[in-house]
């Protein structure tokens, strides 16, 4: 059997964060030496580049500043930045203009895959990742066999010397909730939405920022419908982006929170969880409040906020799905009958060894039972792998809150790549990428 191509990385998902690792090692190349010059390949299981399109919503805003784009943290001069896009589409003046950190989510989308297709050399689409296997040489692993599959069945092999994960968020459900043609989770959104005809009542549960945004497009479209958002909260909670609770996301504090002991670690999560987690922007609550003080006034209640309360029972039948609503001061239930529910309740990391198969095993784990990450995004191994396993994403314990946010992407996939780089054999001197504290181009 011939042997499979080998390549220096080879990244599983092409999400943002590969998709900035791409770019990375695309900038590197263009001025390394010929010995130096580090093959890549990406494999995705979509047809083509997408992130989050289920909630694509017209007028959704970005929650980053588009200064965290893919490349300016690492490269400012970067032709591949948010600057150089809008510059391409003829918008670079009107944006200026317009006097706005946060640009429309689809805008960023777009320029998301405008930088995909400079790069699209180096993934292959539609290829599921089945498999990952070690290549040993004298009892030591040195390389890892990855096995893709395409619609069509047909089976490919790619041999790397080292890995970097970054298959995503898994959409989170409540316990016994199983979605359905009238049950979904919010990363279905604008999929599922157009398939609803005239609709008189609809729910939506969560109070963070998919939910708010889920229940004003809701209240928007269906003119004629109620709109029911059911949480647990007594309101919808502003996000903190003050200043200074921002620096939570800032690269040096990946470092503060990496070497501090593990009690610290859990009071910087408990912290600063507004700035991230189950919280809405200030002008979209105010746009809500607004809205159901006016249809107070008005005396017609069309959006209808079921505070500190959940979602007891789901009953779905053959015209729609009855909720029972549970007061969690007092017990007292109210039964809803809708035509769809739609769960805004968030996302969990994904489990980073599920591919790994026997090499799983081999990953070291802490007191907890949580997977040993190095500083450099690295998995810690036993001694005989010598490959790197690298995570973007499934992180967050040991490297913080912006673990899976794009706050920090573009510099981590610099510290990937030059880990990737220090670890070659010293008998290949190599160039640095670059230094992060000057953040020189790569």
């Amino acid at each position: 059997m011939p042997q499979p191509p080998v390549f220096d990385v080879l990244g599983v998902g092409f999400g943002p964060s590969n998709l900035a690792l791409a770019i990375a090692v695309t900038e590197y190349n263009a001025t390394a030496r010929p010995e130096d010059v580090v093959t890549a390949h990406f494999l995705e299981r979509q047809r083509r580049f997408g992130w989050h399109r289920g909630m694509l919503i017209d007028d959704a805003t970005m929650q980053v500043s588009f200064l965290k784009d893919l490349v300016t943290l690492r490269n400012p001069s970067s032709s591949f930045s948010f600057l150089n896009y809008l510059h391409g589409q003829g918008r670079l003046v009107d944006f200026i203009n317009h006097k706005n950190m946060f640009p429309l989510r689809v805008e960023f989308h777009d320029y998301f895959e405008w930088a995909a297709g400079k790069v699209d050399d180096l993934v292959s689409y539609d290829h599921d990742v089945v498999s990952v296997a070690p290549v040993a040489e004298g009892g030591v692993v040195t390389h890892f066999d990855v096995t893709s599959r395409t619609p069509a069945g047909e089976v490919e092999v790619r041999r790397a010397r080292n890995l970097v994960l970054a298959t995503g968020l898994r959409a989170c459900l409540p316990d016994g909730v199983t979605p359905s043609d009238r049950v979904w989770h919010n990363r279905d959104f604008l999929h599922r939405v157009t398939a609803l005809e005239d609709p008189r009542r609809l729910v939506v549960v969560g109070a963070g920022q998919s939910g708010a945004e889920v229940a004003a497009f809701l209240h928007d479209k269906f003119r004629d419908a109620e709109v029911c958002a059911v949480f647990a909260r007594y309101g919808y909670s502003p996000a903190d982006d003050s200043p200074f609770a921002n620096r939570i996301f800032d690269p040096a504090a990946v470092d503060d929170f990496y070497t501090a002991p593990e009690d610290v670690k859990r009071r910087l999560m408990d912290y600063h969880a507004n700035t991230n987690y189950a919280v809405v922007d200030n002008d979209l609550i105010a746009e809500l409040y607004r809205r159901v003080y006016r249809e107070k006034v008005l005396g017609a209640q069309r959006l209808r906020l079921l505070n500190l309360s959940r979602v007891a029972e789901l009953d779905e039948h053959q015209d729609g799905v009855r909720v029972t609503v549970e007061s969690l001061s007092d017990g007292s239930r109210t039964t809803l009958d809708a035509d769809a529910v739609v769960y805004a309740t968030g996302y969990r990391e994904a489990d980073p060894t599920g591919l790994l198969g026997d090499l799983a095993a081999r990953c070291r784990h802490d007191e907890l039972d949580r997977l040993r990450i190095g500083r450099d995004y690295r998995l810690e191994t036993d001694d005989a792998v010598l490959g790197g396993i690298y995570l973007q994403g499934g992180t967050e314990h040991t490297h913080g809150i912006s673990s899976s946010l794009l706050s920090n992407t573009s510099v981590r996939v610099g510290e990937i790549l030059q880990s990737v780089l220090d670890r070659r054999p010293p008998s290949v001197p190599v160039q640095p990428a670059y230094a992060v504290s000057a953040a020189r181009p790569v």
